[in-house]
Formats: C-alpha cells, sequence, structure tokens
C-alpha cells in the first residue's frame, strides 16, 4: 500500500493519531470550509495535504489511491470505484439509521436520512466491490443534558430548527426518560463497511 485518502478528516484529529500507521502518501479531504484551514494547519507538519473538496466529488485522477477512509462522511460509491487502484479498498465507518433513536418519542420531526447501508453496499456490490458489514449498537451516556443540548446545536441536520427555548419540554421529558445514573443515556448505531475491489 502506497497512497491513502481520507474523506473527510474534519478538523484532522484522528488522521493525526493513525500517520504514523499510514503510507507516506497520505491525502485528506474536507468539505467544510471552517474546518479545512484546521485540518490543513494539524495535518500539513505532518507531510499531509488537504485539500478542500466535497466529500461525494474526488477532485483526484484514475486509480490514485490504494485505500480510501472514511468516518462518518458521505460518499458517492462511484466516485470511490474511479480513484481507487485495483485490488484497493474503503474502509468506512458511518452512523446508522436507528442512531439516538430515543429521540423519535419526544421530537417527531427527526431528520431519517434513509437506507444509506443499504445503498451503499447495493451500489458498492453492483460496481463490482466485495462488500463486508459489522453493525453495532452501543448506549453512550452523556454526562448531562446540557452536554447532550450542545451535541443537538451542531448536528445541525438532525433536527430542523432546533432551538432550546422552543423545544424545551421535549428536551425535559427527554431528560426524564433517558437519565440514568451515568447520564443522559442514548443509543449510538454505527456499521463498519469495508469494499474491496477486485484485483484484476
Amino acid at each position: 500500500m502506497t497512497a491513502v485518502l481520507d474523506i473527510g478528516t474534519g478538523g484532522g484529529e484522528r488522521l493525526a493519531k493513525l500517520r504514523d500507521d499510514l503510507p507516506r502518501m497520505l491525502v485528506a479531504t474536507e468539505e467544510w470550509p471552517t474546518n479545512a484551514p484546521i485540518a490543513r494547519e494539524r495535518l500539513a507538519p505532518l507531510g499531509v495535504e488537504v485539500v478542500h473538496a466535497s466529500d461525494e466529488v474526488s477532485p483526484f485522477e484514475v486509480n490514485s489511491f490504494d485505500l480510501v477512509i472514511n468516518r462518518h462522511s458521505a460518499f458517492d460509491p462511484a466516485e470511490i470505484a474511479r480513484i481507487l487502484r485495483p485490488g484497493g479498498a474503503l474502509l468506512t465507518q458511518q452512523v446508522g439509521r436507528a442512531d439516538w433513536q430515543e429521540l423519535a418519542a419526544h421530537f417527531p420531526r427527526l431528520h431519517d436520512c434513509g437506507d444509506l447501508l443499504g445503498r451503499y453496499s447495493s451500489e458498492l456490490r453492483e460496481l463490482g466491490f466485495n462488500v463486508t458489514l459489522h453493525e453495532f449498537q452501543q448506549p453512550v451516556a452523556y454526562p448531562s443534558l446540557g452536554e447532550f443540548v450542545y451535541m443537538l446545536s451542531v448536528t445541525t441536520w438532525l433536527l430542523a430548527g432546533f432551538d432550546v427555548e422552543r423545544d424545551v419540554d421535549a428536551l425535559l421529558a427527554l431528560e426524564r426518560d433517558c437519565l440514568t445514573d451515568d447520564g443522559l443515556m442514548v443509543t449510538e448505531d454505527r456499521y463498519l463497511l469495508t469494499a474491496r475491489m477486485p484485483a484484476y
């Protein structure tokens, strides 16, 4: 393996931790304009080029990478097939449809992204990838309602028009139903998808 791409690197925090285990040719993309310069500042000293680019439309040439990694960012399976070399692989962790399922009872407008797992795996298989999946759910405790409200505030796509004052009754009901001795307990739904191209 000689060339790796990280799609949607965010601020580059995780990629910086993985840097020593990856090849010299390491490139990252980040779509959000606020994150891209942060990632560039963090990763440039580690020899990682950061490109401000869409998660789903790749600026790279055909057969550029041996491995594409992605954590929680959207991607286009056809673009992955285009930029991977024969025998290359995609490794992505995505948020499942049942993530934070406890919110649904209190927030009817909770956004449903649809069956992305089914779509991604189906499209990748149609493109000739060998796909393996590992799905898992786990309870996660937020120390306080305030910290969970912060998460809702930054995941702007999840609850359209989220407003603490307007949504205070629903938030208090959520706290009543989900508060434990360990904190506000909700369920994280994740899946790990590995897709490998044939070597030809």
